[in-house]
Protein backbone atom coordinates (compact mmCIF):
# COMPACT_ATOMS: atom_id res chain seq x y z
CA UNK A 1 0.00 0.00 0.00
CA UNK A 2 1.73 3.33 -1.25
CA UNK A 3 1.82 6.15 1.30
CA UNK A 4 -1.01 9.18 0.20
CA UNK A 5 0.44 12.26 -1.02
CA UNK A 6 1.01 14.67 1.40
CA UNK A 7 -1.25 17.64 0.02
CA UNK A 8 0.43 20.81 2.18
CA UNK A 9 2.45 23.21 -0.38
CA UNK A 10 6.37 22.96 -0.66
CA UNK A 11 8.23 25.85 0.80
CA UNK A 12 12.00 26.69 0.27
CA UNK A 13 13.08 28.61 3.49
CA UNK A 14 16.36 30.47 3.31
CA UNK A 15 17.99 30.54 6.54
CA UNK A 16 16.34 29.96 10.44
CA UNK A 17 18.47 31.46 12.80
CA UNK A 18 18.25 30.91 16.24
CA UNK A 19 15.57 28.34 17.66
CA UNK A 20 15.27 31.06 20.90
CA UNK A 21 13.95 33.74 18.75
CA UNK A 22 13.04 31.75 15.41
CA UNK A 23 11.42 29.01 16.35
CA UNK A 24 7.86 30.29 17.15
CA UNK A 25 7.90 30.78 13.27
CA UNK A 26 8.62 27.58 11.88
CA UNK A 27 6.99 25.66 14.08
CA UNK A 28 3.21 26.23 12.75
CA UNK A 29 4.71 26.97 9.21
CA UNK A 30 5.29 22.98 9.11
CA UNK A 31 2.38 22.21 10.11
CA UNK A 32 0.58 24.04 7.12
CA UNK A 33 3.75 23.53 4.50
CA UNK A 34 6.32 21.21 3.62
CA UNK A 35 9.27 23.17 4.59
CA UNK A 36 12.44 22.80 2.12
CA UNK A 37 15.53 25.05 4.27
CA UNK A 38 18.30 26.11 2.21
CA UNK A 39 21.09 26.51 4.90
CA UNK A 40 25.10 26.26 4.92
CA UNK A 41 25.05 23.56 7.74
CA UNK A 42 23.23 20.15 8.69
CA UNK A 43 19.81 21.25 10.29
CA UNK A 44 19.97 20.82 14.41
CA UNK A 45 16.73 21.49 15.93
CA UNK A 46 15.36 22.30 13.01
CA UNK A 47 15.07 18.82 11.71
CA UNK A 48 11.53 18.33 13.45
CA UNK A 49 10.00 20.41 11.49
CA UNK A 50 11.30 20.42 7.91
CA UNK A 51 10.58 18.33 4.99
CA UNK A 52 13.88 18.21 3.73
CA UNK A 53 16.75 20.39 3.03
CA UNK A 54 19.70 21.63 0.94
CA UNK A 55 22.98 22.52 2.57
CA UNK A 56 25.01 24.78 0.47
CA UNK A 57 28.28 26.69 0.65
CA UNK A 58 26.02 30.40 1.23
CA UNK A 59 22.78 31.51 1.33
CA UNK A 60 24.21 35.17 0.44
CA UNK A 61 24.90 34.26 -3.22
CA UNK A 62 21.54 34.87 -5.13
CA UNK A 63 23.18 32.94 -8.25
CA UNK A 64 23.89 29.65 -6.33
CA UNK A 65 19.95 29.53 -4.18
CA UNK A 66 18.57 30.52 -7.88
CA UNK A 67 20.12 26.99 -9.38
CA UNK A 68 19.34 24.96 -5.99
CA UNK A 69 15.52 26.49 -5.86
CA UNK A 70 15.51 25.11 -9.76
CA UNK A 71 16.83 21.40 -8.77
CA UNK A 72 14.19 21.37 -6.04
CA UNK A 73 11.37 22.30 -8.08
CA UNK A 74 12.37 19.83 -11.05
CA UNK A 75 11.49 16.68 -8.65
CA UNK A 76 8.60 18.90 -6.91
CA UNK A 77 6.09 22.01 -7.53
CA UNK A 78 7.44 24.94 -4.93
CA UNK A 79 4.59 27.28 -4.00
CA UNK A 80 6.80 29.90 -2.90
CA UNK A 81 10.12 31.25 -1.10
CA UNK A 82 10.35 32.63 1.93
CA UNK A 83 13.17 34.39 3.75
CA UNK A 84 13.26 36.40 7.00
CA UNK A 85 16.96 36.82 7.88
CA UNK A 86 17.85 40.65 6.62
CA UNK A 87 21.52 39.77 4.95
CA UNK A 88 19.76 36.91 2.86
CA UNK A 89 16.25 38.27 1.32
CA UNK A 90 17.92 39.71 -1.40
CA UNK A 91 19.90 36.46 -2.48
CA UNK A 92 16.50 34.60 -1.73
CA UNK A 93 14.66 36.94 -4.18
CA UNK A 94 16.95 35.55 -7.01
CA UNK A 95 15.01 32.00 -5.93
CA UNK A 96 11.47 33.17 -6.18
CA UNK A 97 12.83 35.17 -9.55
CA UNK A 98 13.82 31.51 -10.86
CA UNK A 99 10.82 29.52 -10.03
CA UNK A 100 8.44 32.39 -11.43
CA UNK A 101 7.49 33.46 -7.66
CA UNK A 102 5.93 35.96 -5.84
CA UNK A 103 8.66 38.90 -4.12
CA UNK A 104 11.25 37.53 -6.69
CA UNK A 105 12.34 40.81 -8.12
CA UNK A 106 15.54 41.18 -6.96
CA UNK A 107 15.30 44.96 -7.86
CA UNK A 108 12.76 45.80 -5.59
CA UNK A 109 14.00 43.86 -2.44
CA UNK A 110 17.35 45.53 -2.76
CA UNK A 111 15.61 48.81 -2.91
CA UNK A 112 14.68 47.77 0.56
CA UNK A 113 18.08 46.56 1.76
CA UNK A 114 19.99 49.72 0.65
CA UNK A 115 18.67 52.93 2.71
CA UNK A 116 20.36 55.28 0.24
CA UNK A 117 17.79 53.78 -2.59
CA UNK A 118 14.86 53.33 -0.53
CA UNK A 119 15.45 57.08 0.48
CA UNK A 120 15.57 58.32 -3.22
CA UNK A 121 12.50 56.05 -4.48
CA UNK A 122 10.29 57.64 -0.95
CA UNK A 123 11.52 61.33 -1.87
CA UNK A 124 10.64 60.89 -5.77
CA UNK A 125 6.97 59.72 -4.49
CA UNK A 126 6.80 62.81 -1.70
CA UNK A 127 6.30 60.58 1.04
CA UNK A 128 7.34 62.21 4.14
CA UNK A 129 10.48 61.36 5.91
CA UNK A 130 13.85 63.06 7.42
CA UNK A 131 16.00 64.19 4.80
CA UNK A 132 18.47 62.46 4.04
CA UNK A 133 21.84 62.89 1.94
CA UNK A 134 24.54 60.03 1.46
CA UNK A 135 28.15 61.16 2.03
CA UNK A 136 31.73 58.95 1.59
CA UNK A 137 34.03 60.81 3.40
CA UNK A 138 34.15 62.66 7.42
CA UNK A 139 34.31 66.31 5.77
CA UNK A 140 30.79 65.45 3.29
CA UNK A 141 29.35 64.16 6.34
CA UNK A 142 30.09 67.74 8.33
CA UNK A 143 28.76 69.98 4.92
CA UNK A 144 25.77 67.21 4.99
CA UNK A 145 24.59 67.76 8.74
CA UNK A 146 25.59 71.55 8.14
CA UNK A 147 23.03 71.31 5.71
CA UNK A 148 20.67 69.40 7.35
CA UNK A 149 20.57 70.97 10.54
CA UNK A 150 21.81 69.88 13.98
CA UNK A 151 21.53 67.79 15.63
CA UNK A 152 21.62 64.92 12.96
CA UNK A 153 21.53 61.33 12.35
CA UNK A 154 24.78 59.35 11.08
CA UNK A 155 23.58 55.74 9.93
CA UNK A 156 24.80 52.75 7.47
CA UNK A 157 23.61 52.73 4.53
CA UNK A 158 22.41 48.82 4.92
CA UNK A 159 22.76 47.75 8.22
CA UNK A 160 19.76 46.77 10.62
CA UNK A 161 19.30 46.67 14.44
CA UNK A 162 20.47 50.43 14.66
CA UNK A 163 23.30 49.29 14.20
CA UNK A 164 26.17 51.89 13.63
CA UNK A 165 23.52 54.51 14.28
CA UNK A 166 24.54 57.87 16.22
CA UNK A 167 22.68 61.27 17.21
CA UNK A 168 25.41 64.21 16.73
CA UNK A 169 25.04 67.57 17.96
CA UNK A 170 27.38 69.28 16.32
CA UNK A 171 30.38 69.19 13.57
CA UNK A 172 33.00 68.29 16.48
CA UNK A 173 30.76 65.27 17.15
CA UNK A 174 30.29 64.24 13.32
CA UNK A 175 34.01 64.25 12.95
CA UNK A 176 34.20 62.27 16.24
CA UNK A 177 31.80 59.62 15.57
CA UNK A 178 31.94 59.15 11.47
CA UNK A 179 34.66 56.42 12.07
CA UNK A 180 31.88 54.43 14.03
CA UNK A 181 29.54 54.48 11.93
CA UNK A 182 31.92 53.96 8.91
CA UNK A 183 33.03 50.51 10.64
CA UNK A 184 30.02 49.25 11.73
CA UNK A 185 29.04 45.98 10.20
CA UNK A 186 26.91 42.58 10.41
CA UNK A 187 27.70 39.43 11.48
CA UNK A 188 27.98 38.59 7.54
CA UNK A 189 28.66 42.18 5.69
CA UNK A 190 26.69 43.09 2.53
CA UNK A 191 28.41 45.17 -0.05
CA UNK A 192 26.61 48.39 -0.18
CA UNK A 193 27.75 51.30 -2.62
CA UNK A 194 31.31 51.95 -1.25
CA UNK A 195 31.32 55.52 -2.97
CA UNK A 196 28.54 56.72 -0.43
CA UNK A 197 28.27 54.18 2.62
CA UNK A 198 26.83 56.32 4.77
CA UNK A 199 23.78 58.20 4.93
CA UNK A 200 22.97 61.92 7.15
CA UNK A 201 19.86 62.57 8.32
CA UNK A 202 18.01 64.88 9.50
CA UNK A 203 17.04 64.10 13.16
CA UNK A 204 13.11 63.86 13.78
CA UNK A 205 11.36 63.51 17.29
CA UNK A 206 8.72 62.22 18.19
CA UNK A 207 7.64 58.24 19.19
CA UNK A 208 9.59 55.99 17.13
CA UNK A 209 7.15 52.87 15.94
CA UNK A 210 7.40 49.92 14.04
CA UNK A 211 4.72 48.11 11.86
CA UNK A 212 4.74 44.86 10.83
CA UNK A 213 2.61 44.09 7.82
CA UNK A 214 1.37 41.58 5.14
CA UNK A 215 1.14 42.67 1.45
CA UNK A 216 -0.74 40.16 -1.18
CA UNK A 217 -1.31 41.76 -4.77
CA UNK A 218 -0.34 45.01 -3.52
CA UNK A 219 -2.65 45.57 -0.70
CA UNK A 220 -1.07 46.39 2.72
CA UNK A 221 -2.55 45.22 6.07
CA UNK A 222 -0.81 46.70 9.35
CA UNK A 223 -0.81 43.45 11.89
CA UNK A 224 1.09 44.37 15.04
CA UNK A 225 2.74 47.85 15.84
CA UNK A 226 6.07 48.37 18.12
CA UNK A 227 6.37 50.71 20.86
CA UNK A 228 9.88 50.98 20.75
CA UNK A 229 11.99 51.34 24.36
CA UNK A 230 15.60 52.95 23.23
CA UNK A 231 18.33 53.11 24.93
CA UNK A 232 22.02 54.00 25.46
CA UNK A 233 22.41 57.83 24.25
CA UNK A 234 23.28 58.63 22.08
CA UNK A 235 23.12 55.31 20.78
CA UNK A 236 19.36 54.14 19.34
CA UNK A 237 19.88 51.01 20.81
CA UNK A 238 16.66 48.93 21.21
CA UNK A 239 16.51 47.71 24.68
CA UNK A 240 12.43 46.68 24.23
CA UNK A 241 9.03 46.65 22.58
CA UNK A 242 5.58 46.98 23.87
CA UNK A 243 2.59 45.76 20.99
CA UNK A 244 -0.98 46.55 21.90
CA UNK A 245 -3.70 44.00 19.85
CA UNK A 246 -5.89 46.91 20.07
CA UNK A 247 -3.47 49.95 18.96
CA UNK A 248 -5.33 52.73 18.06
CA UNK A 249 -2.29 53.24 14.83
CA UNK A 250 -3.54 50.17 13.22
CA UNK A 251 -6.65 52.35 12.05
CA UNK A 252 -4.73 55.61 12.15
CA UNK A 253 -5.30 57.15 8.50
CA UNK A 254 -2.16 58.88 8.38
CA UNK A 255 -0.21 55.89 9.42
CA UNK A 256 -2.25 54.03 7.01
CA UNK A 257 -1.95 55.96 4.57
CA UNK A 258 2.34 56.52 4.73
CA UNK A 259 2.21 52.40 4.81
CA UNK A 260 -0.10 52.11 1.57
CA UNK A 261 2.30 55.02 -0.44
CA UNK A 262 5.56 53.60 1.04
CA UNK A 263 5.19 49.88 -0.21
CA UNK A 264 3.93 51.97 -3.30
CA UNK A 265 7.08 53.68 -4.11
CA UNK A 266 9.05 50.69 -3.22
CA UNK A 267 7.10 48.78 -5.77
CA UNK A 268 6.43 46.35 -3.05
CA UNK A 269 4.00 43.82 -3.71
CA UNK A 270 3.47 40.43 -1.94
CA UNK A 271 5.50 39.47 1.05
CA UNK A 272 6.17 40.73 4.62
CA UNK A 273 7.37 43.91 5.77
CA UNK A 274 8.62 45.56 8.73
CA UNK A 275 8.56 49.33 8.49
CA UNK A 276 9.18 51.96 11.22
CA UNK A 277 7.84 55.78 11.95
CA UNK A 278 8.47 58.82 14.02
CA UNK A 279 5.21 60.17 14.90
CA UNK A 280 6.66 63.86 14.47
CA UNK A 281 4.20 67.06 15.13
CA UNK A 282 3.88 67.00 11.37
CA UNK A 283 2.64 63.23 11.27
CA UNK A 284 4.22 59.96 10.41
CA UNK A 285 7.59 59.66 8.78
CA UNK A 286 9.49 56.92 7.39
CA UNK A 287 12.36 55.82 9.02
CA UNK A 288 13.51 52.54 7.06
CA UNK A 289 11.33 49.97 5.85
CA UNK A 290 12.64 46.07 5.78
CA UNK A 291 11.04 43.21 3.29
CA UNK A 292 11.29 40.85 6.14
CA UNK A 293 9.15 39.95 9.91
CA UNK A 294 10.48 42.04 12.07
CA UNK A 295 13.53 41.17 14.81
CA UNK A 296 13.56 41.50 18.28
CA UNK A 297 10.58 39.00 18.69
CA UNK A 298 8.24 41.87 17.79
CA UNK A 299 6.28 39.52 15.64
CA UNK A 300 6.04 37.15 18.65
CA UNK A 301 4.50 39.65 20.85
CA UNK A 302 2.31 40.63 18.19
CA UNK A 303 1.50 36.74 18.55
CA UNK A 304 0.68 36.60 21.51
CA UNK A 305 -1.42 39.69 22.06
CA UNK A 306 -3.70 39.21 18.76
CA UNK A 307 -3.95 35.57 18.05
CA UNK A 308 -2.53 36.31 14.61
CA UNK A 309 0.22 34.07 13.26
CA UNK A 310 3.37 36.18 11.86
CA UNK A 311 4.87 33.15 10.25
CA UNK A 312 1.90 31.33 8.85
CA UNK A 313 0.55 35.09 7.62
CA UNK A 314 4.02 35.40 5.74
CA UNK A 315 4.07 31.47 4.34
CA UNK A 316 1.06 32.78 2.63
CA UNK A 317 2.06 35.94 1.60
CA UNK A 318 4.93 34.20 -0.26
CA UNK A 319 2.43 31.50 -1.84
CA UNK A 320 -0.07 33.06 -2.96
CA UNK A 321 -2.91 32.00 -0.17
CA UNK A 322 -5.06 34.29 1.98
CA UNK A 323 -3.70 34.58 5.26
CA UNK A 324 -5.59 33.92 8.07
CA UNK A 325 -5.87 37.10 10.45
CA UNK A 326 -8.31 36.39 12.42
CA UNK A 327 -7.83 38.15 15.93
CA UNK A 328 -8.54 35.78 18.61
CA UNK A 329 -6.90 37.64 21.48
CA UNK A 330 -6.90 41.05 23.17
CA UNK A 331 -4.30 42.04 25.58
CA UNK A 332 -0.87 43.55 25.66
CA UNK A 333 2.53 41.90 25.22
CA UNK A 334 5.95 43.71 25.66
CA UNK A 335 9.79 42.49 25.79
CA UNK A 336 13.00 44.09 27.52
CA UNK A 337 16.41 42.49 27.35
CA UNK A 338 19.08 42.69 29.49
CA UNK A 339 22.55 43.36 28.61
CA UNK A 340 26.15 43.44 31.17
CA UNK A 341 27.33 46.50 32.80
CA UNK A 342 30.78 46.72 31.31
CA UNK A 343 32.56 46.18 28.07
CA UNK A 344 34.50 43.23 27.75
CA UNK A 345 32.80 41.39 30.44
CA UNK A 346 33.85 37.26 31.33
CA UNK A 347 30.26 36.06 32.39
CA UNK A 348 30.82 33.18 35.16
CA UNK A 349 27.20 33.07 36.18
CA UNK A 350 23.96 34.45 35.17
CA UNK A 351 20.26 33.65 35.55
CA UNK A 352 16.76 34.62 37.01
CA UNK A 353 16.07 34.31 41.11
CA UNK A 354 12.92 32.11 39.99
CA UNK A 355 11.13 32.93 43.21
CA UNK A 356 11.41 36.78 42.63
CA UNK A 357 10.12 36.35 39.25
CA UNK A 358 6.23 37.16 38.78
CA UNK A 359 4.00 34.02 38.46
CA UNK A 360 2.46 35.15 35.43
CA UNK A 361 5.45 35.88 33.89
CA UNK A 362 5.46 34.58 30.09
CA UNK A 363 9.34 34.04 29.52
CA UNK A 364 12.35 34.56 31.01
CA UNK A 365 15.16 33.45 28.79
CA UNK A 366 19.12 33.48 29.31
CA UNK A 367 20.97 33.64 25.90
CA UNK A 368 24.36 34.21 26.40
CA UNK A 369 26.87 31.37 28.43
CA UNK A 370 29.45 31.45 31.44
CA UNK A 371 32.64 31.88 29.79
CA UNK A 372 31.30 34.48 26.65
CA UNK A 373 32.72 37.35 26.67
CA UNK A 374 30.02 40.04 26.47
CA UNK A 375 29.54 43.83 26.26
CA UNK A 376 26.99 46.46 26.44
CA UNK A 377 26.00 48.89 23.30
CA UNK A 378 27.68 50.73 21.40
CA UNK A 379 30.11 47.72 21.42
CA UNK A 380 28.00 44.90 22.29
CA UNK A 381 24.56 45.97 20.42
CA UNK A 382 22.58 42.90 19.55
CA UNK A 383 25.02 40.28 20.38
CA UNK A 384 25.37 41.99 24.08
CA UNK A 385 22.17 40.96 24.89
CA UNK A 386 22.58 38.05 27.51
CA UNK A 387 18.77 37.65 28.87
CA UNK A 388 15.49 38.66 28.26
CA UNK A 389 11.84 38.89 29.16
CA UNK A 390 8.29 38.86 28.23
CA UNK A 391 5.03 39.49 29.76
CA UNK A 392 1.25 39.76 28.91
CA UNK A 393 -1.27 41.64 30.48
CA UNK A 394 -4.42 43.69 29.73
CA UNK A 395 -2.39 47.39 30.22
CA UNK A 396 1.25 48.52 29.22
CA UNK A 397 1.36 49.46 32.90
CA UNK A 398 1.05 45.94 34.14
CA UNK A 399 3.50 44.57 31.65
CA UNK A 400 5.82 47.13 32.44
CA UNK A 401 5.31 46.13 36.23
CA UNK A 402 6.40 42.58 34.90
CA UNK A 403 9.56 43.37 33.37
CA UNK A 404 10.74 45.53 36.03
CA UNK A 405 10.36 42.22 38.21
CA UNK A 406 11.87 40.31 35.91
CA UNK A 407 15.08 42.56 35.81
CA UNK A 408 15.27 43.27 39.06
CA UNK A 409 15.42 38.90 39.11
CA UNK A 410 17.94 38.67 36.58
CA UNK A 411 22.14 38.57 37.24
CA UNK A 412 24.93 38.29 35.86
CA UNK A 413 27.89 37.31 38.00
CA UNK A 414 31.58 38.46 36.24
CA UNK A 415 34.10 35.52 36.29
Amino acid sequence: MTEPEDPRPLLILVGTGMRTYREYLLGPISAEYRVHLFLTAEPTWEREHVHGWTVLPSTMDGQALATAAKEVAATDAVAGVLCWDEARIHAASFAAQALGLRNGDPDVVWGLRDKGRTRAALTEAGVPQPGSLPVKSVEDAVAAADRLGYPAILKPRGLGASLGVIKVEDADQVRANFAFTLAAEGPEPVVFDTDQPVLVEEFVSGEEVSVDSVVVDGEVTPLFVGRKVVGYHPYAEEVGHFVSADDPLLTDPALVDALRRTHEALRFTDGFTHSEFMLTADGPKVIEVNGRLGGDMIPYLGKIATGVDPGLAAAAAATGRVPDLTRTRSGVAGIRFFYVEEEDTTIGSLGFDQAALPPDLHLAVVVAQPGAVVSPPPKGTVWGRVGFAVAVGGTREEVARQLDAAEAAFSVTPA
